[in-house]
């Protein structure tokens, strides 16, 4: 499953630069599935949509930072727990139970993001 920011996330960016993917956004802030990964061409988010990795997508919260599920993955192949829980200081990063995933399943998604599948 990706993670998700609460409302109760106090905006300090700590957890954005722990994040391996750069799946984590300040709020406001318009995102990519190519920015921080070797993403290219049409990609399939998580939800079916499909965008180009360079386009420029519409920010997901505007009063706090977010995380791009499509581009989480729990930080498998990365570290041993998630980082973004780890940074936070407010417990605003928890697992979202939108999209559950397997082990495996966030391996290939790791693998997809980063050339590596």
């Amino acid at each position: 499953m990706a993670f998700q920011i609460l409302e109760k996330c106090v905006s300090c960016g700590s957890c954005e630069i722990e994040c391996p993917n750069h799946a984590i956004y300040e709020g406001g802030t318009k995102w990519t599935m190519a920015k921080g990964t070797k993403t290219k061409g049409s990609v399939t988010l998580m939800d079916g949509t499909v965008v180009d990795a360079d386009q420029r997508n519409p920010s997901q919260s505007f009063d706090t930072f977010y995380i791009v599920s499509s581009k989480c993955t729990e930080c498998v192949g990365f570290h041993d727990k998630p980082q973004c829980v780890d940074a936070c200081q407010v417990g605003a990063c928890v697992i979202s139970p939108l999209y559950p995933e397997t082990m495996e399943q966030l391996l290939a998604k790791k693998g997809n993001l980063h050339g590596q599948a």
